[in-house]
């Protein structure tokens, strides 16, 4: 367009169009790619639902299980709250993970609930200390427990 081709006002301008004579107000392939965007995005979220709920029902079953071990004697109730670390490490993480003994199992244990309770705390007696004759408190290492699977992100 030269200067003298150019409308003398604004009101003689033609509108912009789209190049390809696409037709509709949104080309196929704009539209494609949001539809394909918004799946990605609903099937990602409700993939994380999905996990979360899983972890949350590991969490409340772990809860219960320790819950149940409150009303054994002191030298059971230790060796359930162990088991149930077993149980719990197995689960989460495999049996690979679990089958740890010793040092090792104390920091897989101290890893999955992020802590230093089983390696420099009271949870030492969880890891090697079950057939110790001296019981330490049960009711301490229940709330520790307690506190630590409660926010477990598993």
């Amino acid at each position: 367009m030269t200067p003298a081709d150019a409308p003398a006002t604004l009101d003689q301008l033609r509108g912009l169009h789209l190049p390809g004579g696409a037709s509709g107000p949104v080309p196929g392939e704009i539209l494609l790619a949001l539809v394909l965007g918004f799946g990605a995005a609903l099937l990602v979220g409700l993939l994380r639902v999905v996990v979360s709920r899983v972890r949350a029902s590991v969490r409340r079953a772990a809860l219960a299980d320790l819950a149940g071990s409150r009303t054994l004697a002191p030298p059971d109730r230790i060796l359930a709250q162990a088991r149930l670390l077993r149980r719990l490490v197995r689960t989460l993480d495999g049996d690979e993970a679990a089958s740890a003994h010793g040092a090792p199992w104390a920091a897989r244990l101290d890893a999955r609930l992020r802590t230093d309770f089983f390696t420099a705390g009271a949870g030492r007696v969880l890891v090697e200390g079950l057939y110790r004759r001296e019981v330490p408190d049960p009711a301490l290492l229940d709330a520790e427990l307690t506190r630590l699977i409660g926010r477990l992100k598993a």
